[in-house]
């Protein structure tokens, strides 16, 4: 190829992501000429560290449940879903030789448990189609003529083309090279960029001594409740006893935000884990408006008075022991030291000492360990953005912006985020799928009117 076809493309696709990757090969199948430029040295990074490295490609839930994982914007990918959805996506995984399985929750992984199988996969796709990748490149400008896309510039250098494909990420995980480029281009060509909030991520709390007294801890089979208010001011009896959230037909009553139940831990600087890092972006939220807190149900299970009974039985059996030596055998080891020093009872107090208002406040405390939020880590600390360019100005049906000529978005740059399951992945592919099925067409159809 000699140095003015190299600049002369089709189509570039900017960002080499699971849905650049997608987007590349789908075009480039379609007959295009297609140049990937990937600012890294390498592509698919952030499918290497999805899933814990295992890459968490799908979901086995119905199309109705995916739509619903979506939030409000879910309704947006119904044609990207129509097009390209799950089935597809493993039709064409394992067409390459990659074997899938599913695991608890419907997520859908590699029999390999290893992401490296599913880069290779994308790879051979777009070798198989002559797609150029062009690493180490940074785009900085989407060259717009008379309304139209013209080219891309990159570094020193102008690359000519008819259409070109945004899928730069989010502005999480900038080692992966997700770090907002993409916002920025889509703002110089006039669109919108709704606010970008960390999802998926663990809070900070105002209680750090409280959160590194117990830092390491994990906790199963616990119920997570995210409240607007003060943690003081909250009533606990208003913990609900099912799950709101993303997904679910209930919506909470006020000043219930999320409730979510399984397994969470403590850090140094406070909450994390599955159910925490589910609710993280209904807090951050939620902190615009006022006051927001936590409060943990270590005992979902049993009610209050359930609890009670247990309780008293405990201490009626084991009434030499002190209050330490009960309390193990409801909280981890660690735990135990900084709850009784909330319920303000001395540690080498025994069993039989404990008066009814000591077993009312272990019961409270069992029932609501609570703790106001702070914040959330940072955006760049989270899993997935939220927000990104705003879908009221991206075609639903082609991916294509409705204020310039062949430009096309795909992935997370635009404002769609889900909850962890696969969900994220399998809208980046098939939104990636559609902008490169489309971007062709245009290509195709601009080409033979220049002719």
């Amino acid at each position: 190829m000699n140095k003015e076809n190299r600049n002369n493309w089709d189509i570039i696709v900017i960002g080499g992501g699971a849905a650049g990757l997608m987007a590349a090969g789908q075009a480039a199948e379609l007959g295009a000429r297609v140049l990937l430029l990937e600012k890294t040295d390498g592509c698919g990074k952030k499918i290497l560290v999805s899933g814990k490295t295992r890459c968490n490609l799908t979901n086995s839930a119905n199309l109705n449940h995916f739509i619903a994982m979506y939030g409000d914007n879910g309704r947006f990918l119904f044609n990207a879903f129509h097009h390209f959805f799950r089935p597809e996506l493993l039709d064409f995984v394992n067409s390459q030789g990659l074997e899938t399985k599913v695991e608890r929750g419907g997520r859908i992984f590699p029999v390999s448990d290893d992401a490296h199988d599913v880069l290779r996969v994308f790879k051979k796709y777009l070798d198989a189609n002559n797609v150029r990748i062009q690493l180490n490149t940074k785009a900085t400008d989407i060259i717009v003529k008379e309304n139209a896309v013209c080219g891309v510039k990159a570094h020193d250098t102008i690359f000519n083309c008819k259409a070109v494909i945004l899928a730069t990420g989010g502005a999480t995980w900038p080692s992966t090279g997700s770090a907002g480029d993409g916002y920025t281009m889509s703002a110089a060509l006039g669109h919108t960029v709704v606010k970008l909030r960390p999802s998926l991520v663990p809070l900070i709390v105002k209680e750090q001594k409280l959160a590194q007294a117990m830092q390491g801890v994990s906790l199963r089979n616990v119920r997570a409740t995210a409240f607007q208010g003060e943690a003081a001011s909250i009533d606990s009896t208003l913990t609900p006893d099912c799950v709101y959230g993303r997904g679910e037909k209930k919506r909470p009553k006020y000043p219930v935000i999320e409730s979510r139940f399984g397994e969470m831990l403590f850090t140094h600087f406070g909450l994390g884990g599955p159910i925490i890092l589910l609710m993280s972006l209904s807090v951050v939220e939620a902190l615009e408006k006022g006051p927001v807190s936590v409060l943990i149900d270590l005992k979902p299970a049993l009610t209050r008075e359930q609890l009670h009974k247990r309780l008293q039985t405990d201490l009626d059996k084991f009434s030499k022991r002190k209050i330490t030596g009960i309390i193990k055998d409801y909280l981890p080891a660690k735990m135990i030291e900084p709850f009784i020093a909330l319920t303000g009872i001395e540690e080498d107090k025994q069993a039989h000492q404990i008066n009814a208002e000591e077993r009312g406040k272990i019961v409270e405390l069992l029932k609501a360990l609570r703790f106001n939020i702070k914040s959330a880590l940072p955006l760049e600390k989270a899993i997935v953005t939220a927000g990104g360019i705003s879908l009221k100005e991206i075609d639903p049906r082609t991916m294509a912006s409705r204020l310039i000529h062949g430009l096309y978005f795909c992935g997370e740059v635009m404002d769609i985020d889900a909850d962890t399951g696969g969900y994220n992945l399998q809208a980046a592919f098939s939104t990636g799928y559609l902008a490169g099925q489309k971007a062709a067409g245009y290509a195709k159809i601009s080409g033979e009117q220049t002719k």
